[in-house]
């Protein structure tokens, strides 16, 4: 098991910005691509990735909607896999939720079915 856990979420206006974390208590992330989804409250919509990052933090991933505002990051000597989220919109606010994929390859993973561990989330509300 791999116990991820997120932190950092909260209410904001918009144009704010927030810093989400990750990590999983004593165990390493360091063989892990990691992802960032959400979950938004509407009904009928479906969680989507927001972001990625492989093994080593060289390549990153991001959803269209993000590009520009949303920077993902990982510190493998910290355990800790973070989303920089600015420019923050009302059309953001959704439950945000990290996930791990234990893999060899050195790519992102961008297929929530290829995520082996998920963590709670944390909400973000931005208000308008």
């Amino acid at each position: 098991q791999l116990p991820l856990v997120e932190s950092g979420g909260g209410l904001v206006q918009a144009g704010d910005s927030l810093r989400l974390s990750c990590t999983a208590s004593g165990r390493s992330l360091t063989y892990y691509a990691m992802g960032w989804f959400r979950q938004a409250p509407a009904p009928g919509k479906e969680r989507e990735v927001v972001a990625a990052i492989n093994r080593g933090g060289r390549t990153t991933y991001y959803a269209d909607s993000v590009k520009g505002r949303f920077t993902v990051s990982r510190d493998d000597a910290k355990n800790t896999v973070d989303l920089q989220m600015n420019s923050l919109k009302p059309e953001d606010t959704a439950v945000y939720v990290c996930a791990a994929d234990w893999t060899l390859s050195s790519d992102t993973t961008t297929v929530s079915e290829e995520y082996d561990y998920w963590g709670q989330g944390t909400q973000v509300t931005v208000s308008s």
